[in-house]
């Protein structure tokens, strides 16, 4: 694995809303603040990134994010805090960790340009609850919407909150409880939300989330 990172990063380095069923917002504007190089965002994105994420950000591995049509923003803060081991992941570490702050805008801006693709719920039973969770919360138990932050086609808002919509039901769930378990504590809204969801809710709302559109 470090041989690949090593060879991935040189090569980097050298380079100029309701859920469809299956038998699984805008693109934000790259930050204007910075000049990017959008070519060598797509040049880097494809030598270091590709392979787990998908040649134009549609990871094929369910348990990889799809990174296309990402807030560009929200990309930027998570390799930042991967670089400086605030959330954590040994391969993501690497990774970042060799990237200048232009590299990451740059990548990130790229993958804003890149269209996401519609996932799939799988289960219609369990994705009715997910639905629930996501469209309305759980009142009872004090656990909002996950619609008020996402928006409700999932489409997030830039700066503030991811784009969730079609992202793989496998990866959703392991963040999820990640932030419930406390393995991930880059954010403490999510923090506070998934400590109160049990697996099948857990389970249920990534199920919704992969379906929206």
């Amino acid at each position: 694995m470090k041989l690949l990172a090593s060879m991935l990063m040189a090569a980097f380095l050298a380079a100029p809303a309701l859920p469809a069923f299956a038998a699984g917002e805008t693109t934000a504007a790259p930050q204007a603040n910075a000049k990017l190089d959008l070519a060598k965002g797509g040049a880097g994105f494809s030598a270091v990134c590709a392979a787990c994420h998908g040649a134009d950000g549609n990871s094929t591995i369910v348990a990889n994010p799809s990174l296309a049509q990402q807030h560009p923003e929200y990309l930027v803060k998570q390799l930042k805090e991967f670089k400086s081991g605030v959330r954590k992941d040994p391969v993501m570490q690497g990774f970042a960790s060799m990237l200048s702050d232009q590299d990451m805008r740059n990548i990130s801006g790229w993958l804003a340009t890149q269209k996401a693709k519609g996932g799939f719920a799988k289960d219609k039973e369990l994705v009715v609850l997910g639905e629930r969770i996501f469209r309305g919360g759980l009142q009872d138990r004090n656990i909002a919407a996950c619609a008020s932050c996402h928006s409700p086609n999932g489409a997030g808002l830039p700066v503030q909150y991811p784009r969730l919509a079609g992202q793989h039901a496998d990866y959703t769930s392991k963040q999820l409880m990640e932030f419930r378990d406390g393995k991930r504590g880059n954010s403490l809204p999510m923090t506070q939300v998934a400590a109160k969801l049990n697996d099948r809710e857990i389970r249920a709302v990534a199920d919704y989330i992969a379906g929206l559109r």
